[in-house]
């Protein structure tokens, strides 16, 4: 009995071992296209260097001298939290970048450009198209 309790106590110091080293379940990832909760746009949310970036892929009036297909509209955005992230958002529609954040949460993602130290927020929702 004794090497039954010393077995269990081995494998819950392991466990949280292992959970102290950052080998925790990961994250939701936003990779992927996504349609702005108006319909006028689509992004695409990918991997660069240790970041996540997002690019304009699709414009409903492609038009808009403002935004343009191929326009890195997200950058740096790192993990901040569980499913979010943080980094920098540009708005196409004012020119200017303001500081970012993500979160997920099932087949939806919202995005928010920041001021004031993150107090003033405008955010956008946007759904999974793959």
């Amino acid at each position: 009995m004794t090497t039954t309790i010393a077995r269990a106590c081995a494998m819950t110091l392991a466990t949280v071992a292992l959970l102290g080293t950052g080998l925790a379940p990961a994250a939701a990832d936003p990779s992927g296209t996504w349609l702005r909760e108006n319909g006028e746009s689509r992004v695409r949310m990918s991997k660069c260097g240790d970041a996540i970036c997002g690019t304009i892929t699709w414009l409903k009036d492609p038009a808009n001298t403002k935004s343009k297909v191929g326009q890195r509209v997200f950058f740096d955005m790192k993990p901040s939290g569980a499913n979010a992230w943080a980094g920098k958002a540009f708005n196409p529609e004012d020119g200017q970048t303001y500081s970012g954040k993500i979160t997920l949460s099932g087949a939806t993602m919202t995005t928010a450009g920041c001021v004031a130290g993150g107090w003033i927020c405008r955010s956008v929702s946007w759904s999974k198209v793959n």
